[in-house]
């Protein structure tokens, strides 16, 4: 701590070693009273909710209300790892998930981010960190795994923007450069202040470069409640990471799992996704080829000035000097960066500064959806979005909205105050940011996200409600992430069926439908629109990251009788798991695990509000052509479906009759879908889930049946 910051409240505990995975217990923090508690962590909590994600949930759960809004202090701000998390052997194991009610989507939200704090954390000694109430003055929070001491202290004078933050409280909470990797800092800088977009930055200690990094935690606005809750930062130290952090009851399966798919990414990456050289930017090629890569607010799928922002540009810009983990002992190493970049514009003009990546979501959201090929504009564009704490998939996502509205004229120069919103012109953006940041102008109303936008356009300017909805991609209040699923069912369900909205971390379906056309029923869509997300929702649980679970697959793989779920990888999870905790588990076991906290989650949201069909649908862009001008982009494809699938000859129909049996086979489409997803996932109709199936998981508390009863159950 700086001499010169006062100490609110102190806390002291007893530092005990985690035990199997966990620490037992969890830490409460209320800011209005400045109270300060630990909590245990039961039995019931493990057998039903994990860990990870599911603690988070059960935690918040009891903490609101059906009436409770995401600016009331009685929300909660939770961060967790998980389990497994922080085991060294095995790579993707240093995720930390952020529960809260979301102020964009009014409901539960789960976020995760990469980088040293969720270990930390538990190995400081806590399984949870729940943070309620609001602070009077900005504060920091310091959790000491070191010496058994929590604090919350006046941030004073401190600076927000992440990259002066996050580097001035490392530096003073580790004392002396040898301690600077034993810190990580969680932080949103002014933008997340300021806007309804705002993510958190996760930091890491690059030691062999001697520089401090950051993961993000920045979707559903989980940032914007840090701020509204006058968090400043919050700091963790834990200075004794060994193998053994973890408490593991059976290493040896953990060695030997680890063994395994470290082999596999350091023998097979650079045949396969180049993970280790190009991280997600390998996804640009690939993505725009196949039509999938969101261009003019989703009009498009593809355009042939993608290769100047695809990843041979960034193969050689990446800094590969040593490997980019943001967790310790991770092979798969995608976190790249790019050094000494010259910024153009801001409050940091003329600065040379480190930027952590791009990422494929950030090319797509902030470079090809909203026109802009450059990737000098890019990589300014990625830096002040983390800097100011901004999800640059929503603020991409957003600013592409705004854009087609500017071209169709419901926006103006007028409007705007100024700002030319036409596709590509970078300045413009980053004017946008920066009044974000600043707390002016029209990048304010941009700042919140597209559902609010809608609701402004229509009352205010008169615009007509049905085309922005239609043109609007957000689903549930958040923006849809980066891939065009115009032509993939699978993938329409995967977002618009999302509990928390449609983020590509629960169900990535678009090449098993729609390229390699594995999942060709309504049956076989539903069956994947259930493992996958339930199995993706089991990595939320234990503190891991996804991408060694199918970004990197053994050379046998095909052999398997499912290879999309990768099996050799699932039984990597099954040891690690019984490696922990000591306790075997099958791979139904593995998924029931999910799938409780999954339908957990869901009626959280009916208990919010929302979890019903109703809140269930796409913006119909993402799920055809909303104007004339983009059937005819795809004129043969959208002719040769009312041909072959409605059963229409499009010769003798206007463009006008084309577009609309085309919509009204979609959706009925659409609507098919979802009566099997729902029977599949065990759900009512309306898509609550029944009384048989919380019953058979094991979630059947009294105020949950009496919700599932209140809405016909």
């Amino acid at each position: 701590m700086s001499e010169q910051r006062e100490i609110i409240q102190q806390y002291s505990y007893e530092t005990r070693a985690v035990h199997q995975g966990y620490a037992n217990r969890t830490l409460y923090i209320n800011l209005s009273s400045s109270e300060i508690k630990e909590r245990p962590v039961t039995q019931q909590m493990k057998d039903i909710f994990t860990g990870g994600r599911g603690f988070c949930l059960w935690l918040l759960w009891n903490a609101v209300s059906e009436k409770t809004q995401w600016n009331d202090p009685e929300n909660e701000l939770i961060l967790a790892s998980g389990p497994i998390g922080g085991i060294i052997q095995y790579p993707g194991s240093g995720k930390t998930t952020v529960v809260t009610l979301s102020p964009l989507t009014h409901n539960v939200y789960d976020s995760n981010g990469g980088g040293y704090f969720g270990p930390y954390l538990k190995f400081s000694g806590w399984d949870a960190m729940e943070i309620q109430g609001k602070a009077n003055e900005d504060v920091i929070l310091f959790i000491d795994g070191d010496t058994g001491t929590v604090q919350i202290e006046s941030a004073g004078d401190l600076p927000s923007d992440t990259h002066l933050l996050s580097e001035m409280l490392t530096g003073q909470y580790a004392g002396s450069e040898e301690n600077m990797r034993n810190i990580s800092v969680v932080s949103a800088g002014q933008g997340a202040e300021n806007s309804l977009l705002g993510g958190l930055n996760l930091s890491f200690y690059d030691n062999k470069r001697g520089e401090i990094r950051y993961k993000q935690a920045a979707r559903g606005g989980v940032g914007h409640v840090f701020r509204d809750k006058k968090i400043k930062a919050i700091v963790v130290k834990y200075s004794h990471l060994s193998a053994s952090s973890n408490g593991p009851a059976k290493p040896e399966l953990i060695r030997d799992a680890g063994r395994r798919i470290n082999q596999e990414i350091l023998g097979l990456d650079n045949k396969q996704n180049n993970m280790r050289t190009l991280g997600t930017t390998n996804l640009v090629e690939i993505i725009n080829h196949t039509d999938l890569l969101p261009t003019e607010n989703f009009r498009y799928g593809s355009d042939p000035r993608a290769k100047m922002i695809s990843a041979e540009y960034w193969r050689d810009v990446f800094d590969h000097t040593s490997q980019d983990s943001c967790w310790y002992g991770c092979s798969m190493a995608c976190a790249h960066k790019v050094n000494d970049f010259v910024l153009k514009s801001g409050p940091y003009k003329g600065q040379k500064v480190l930027v952590d990546g791009p990422e494929y979501e950030t090319i797509g959201g902030m470079g090809s959806n909203i026109g802009v090929f450059d990737p000098e504009a890019l990589l300014e564009f990625n830096f002040y979005c983390d800097t100011y704490g901004l999800d640059t998939i929503s603020m991409g996502s957003s600013i592409a909205f705004a854009m087609e509205c500017y071209e169709v004229g419901i926006l103006d120069q007028q409007v705007t105050g100024g700002l030319d919103l036409t596709w590509g012109n970078s300045d413009a953006v980053l004017e946008i940011l920066h009044q974000i940041a600043r707390g002016s102008g029209f990048g304010l109303v941009i700042g919140r996200g597209i559902r609010e936008m809608k609701k402004i356009f229509a009352e205010q300017l008169h615009a007509d409600p049905q085309f922005l909805q239609d043109i609007g991609m957000e689903i549930k209040g958040l923006e849809i992430s980066e891939y065009m699923p115009k032509e993939s069912l699978a993938q329409q369900g995967g977002f618009a069926l999302a509990n928390k909205g449609p983020q590509h971390d629960e169900a990535w379906l678009i090449f098993m439908d729609m390229v390699k056309n594995q999942i060709p029923t309504f049956e076989d869509k539903a069956e994947a629109l259930h493992f996958f997300p339930v199995f993706r929702t089991w990595f939320s649980l234990h503190g891991l990251c996804k991408l060694p679970w199918n970004d990197i697959i053994p050379e046998d793989n095909y052999l398997e009788k499912e290879p999309a779920k990768v099996p050799s990888h699932i039984r990597n999870y099954l040891a690690l798991y019984e490696g922990v905790t000591g306790t075997p588990i099958t791979q139904k076991e593995l998924l029931e695990q999910s799938e409780r906290v999954y339908n957990f989650q869901r009626i959280f949201n009916l208990r919010m509000g929302t979890g019903t069909r109703a809140h269930d649908y796409p913006p119909y862009r993402a799920v055809g052509p909303v104007t004339e001008k983009e059937y005819l982009s795809r004129v043969e494809r959208y002719d040769r479906d009312l041909r072959e699938k409605v059963g229409v000859d499009p010769d003798k129909m206007t463009l006008e009759e084309k577009i609309l049996t085309l919509r009204r086979y979609r959706m009925d489409q659409y609507e098919q879908l979802v009566d099997a997803v729902y029977k599949r996932r065990g759900w009512d109709h309306d898509g609550v889930p029944t009384l048989e199936t919380v019953r058979r998981l094991g979630i059947d508390f009294p105020d949950v049946v009496a919700l599932i009863k209140a809405h016909g159950g």
